[in-house]
């Protein structure tokens, strides 16, 4: 069961409206990397999970977490588009510079060409499940293979991406209402991010999951003369002075080997003719 609690984990009230910013901010619900994104796929990743209870648990928090992002965004974004065109037009009409760019046209039309037009059109001042272009969210964004390793690998890099994003809107911000909240959010990625390679670590420790990802599969099976080896495929050598280069790899099961001149190992097959029946062009 879920139960809500009418308070927010932390929440700073914006100064005045600001349309434009909360265009921007649309990211950090609905993009690829936002808080709708990890909110499912960490509930799905919990919800599938047959491991250890601990991590399902863990998976769990987290996710539930992320669903009150979503209204702490939610409700600064109220606060950025109540009344924002108006409000914003009686701001703009006071600045000569923006007076002279204007000129013949009016401050609310600029305003409202540049905010997203379905906070006016369909929400009515309030946040979308979209990003800041209006693609909606999509379900596809969401990774949860059942695999544990490779679902927190895939988490690390969300709360990277969404860390970034957060850092990037904090500094186009100018609201100090606004910076207050985004910094606690962004605390609170730096949190996760060290979650996720804790719980990377946990798995390696117990002696669930390891490098390579599936673990499980048998090495011997692949082609193991390939297993290691960097291929120099683009101009210059510059890449043979990296770590991924020499030396031992990450999982400690064997040494990488730098191919400056890689050739394929196969020749070039000669495809069967098509089927008549999809009337395709043969030779």
């Amino acid at each position: 069961m879920f139960y809500h609690k009418k308070r927010l984990q932390y929440f700073t009230k914006p100064e005045k409206p600001d349309p434009i910013l909360a265009k921007k901010m649309q990211e950090l619900i609905g993009g690829p990397f936002g808080e709708m994104t990890v909110m499912m796929q960490y509930f799905f990743q919990g919800w599938n999970c047959r491991g250890p209870a601990k991590y399902k648990d863990m998976m769990l928090d987290i996710a539930t977490e992320e669903i009150g992002h979503i209204e702490m965004l939610a409700t600064t974004m109220a606060y950025l588009l109540d009344n924002a065109p108006v409000e914003q037009k009686e701001e703009a009409v006071k600045d000569p510079i923006m007076q002279g760019v204007m000129g013949g046209m009016k401050a609310e039309d600029i305003i409202m060409s540049s905010m997203n037009p379905q906070h006016a059109t369909v929400t009515g001042g309030g946040a979308l499940p979209a990003d800041s272009t209006g693609y909606p969210w999509n379900g596809r964004y969401v990774i949860a293979s059942g695999n544990l390793m490779a679902d927190f690998y895939s988490n690390v890099q969300a709360e990277a991406q969404g860390r970034l994003q957060a850092v990037r809107i904090y500094e186009m911000a100018k609201d100090p209402g606004v910076k207050d909240t985004l910094a606690y959010m962004i605390a609170r990625d730096t949190m996760h991010q060290n979650q996720w390679l804790a719980a990377i670590e946990e798995l390696k420790a117990d002696g669930l999951e390891d490098l390579p990802i599936p673990s499980s599969f048998p090495q011997e099976q692949e082609k193991q003369h390939a297993s290691y080896q960097f291929w120099n495929l683009s101009e210059g050598t510059e890449s043979k002075e990296g770590r991924w280069a020499k030396g031992p790899a990450p999982d400690g099961k064997g040494e990488f080997e730098y191919l400056e001149n890689p050739e394929g190992e196969s020749e070039m097959p000669d495809p069967p003719a098509p089927d008549p029946r999809f009337h395709s062009t043969g030779k």
